[in-house]
């Protein structure tokens, strides 16, 4: 089931906030179905005779079914690696956040200032070392790639 290529973006969906690729979900649905029937049909057969009525072997026979939601998902998580890397510390590099930063103004104006920021929202940026990013920050970042793409329009 393992595949050496990356995904294609057709290949990718957003799914509770994070980006899967299709044909691992899918595979992680079969997987979840399968195991958490087999687990209900088994426990619900092996109770039947046990159990002194039908409802509460019913009921058992659900929790083992959820135990098998638990075991394929531990299953298809073992088996499907996630797809990228987190990168913590310094070791980032600066020009690559410059770039976001100044696409980040593109698409939604100016950032304004972090004086303006509350406390707590000024606490938590300086917990992820992201505060002086934005309070450092220059539009444009001063170098010569981002002034190319304005002239290459305006001739």
């Amino acid at each position: 089931m393992k595949d050496s290529r990356a995904p294609h973006a057709w290949q990718l969906v957003e799914v509770w906030g994070d980006t899967v690729d299709l044909k691992h979900l899918a595979w992680a649905i079969v997987i979840g179905i399968v195991i958490s029937l087999a687990g209900y049909g088994a426990a619900s057969r092996l109770l039947a005779a046990s159990v002194a009525t039908p409802e509460l072997a019913k009921a058992y026979a659900m929790l083992a079914g959820l135990a098998g939601c638990l075991i394929s998902g531990v299953i298809c998580a073992v088996l499907f690696k996630p797809k990228r890397e987190v990168i913590e510390g310094r070791a980032a590099d600066p020009a690559w956040r410059q770039e976001v930063l100044d696409r980040l103004v593109e698409q939604t104006g100016p950032l304004g200032s972090v004086a303006d920021l509350p406390p707590s929202v000024v606490k938590e940026m300086k917990e992820l070392e992201i505060y002086e990013l934005f309070a450092n920050y220059k539009p444009g970042g001063g170098d010569a790639v981002h002034a190319a793409p304005e002239t290459a329009r305006n001739a």
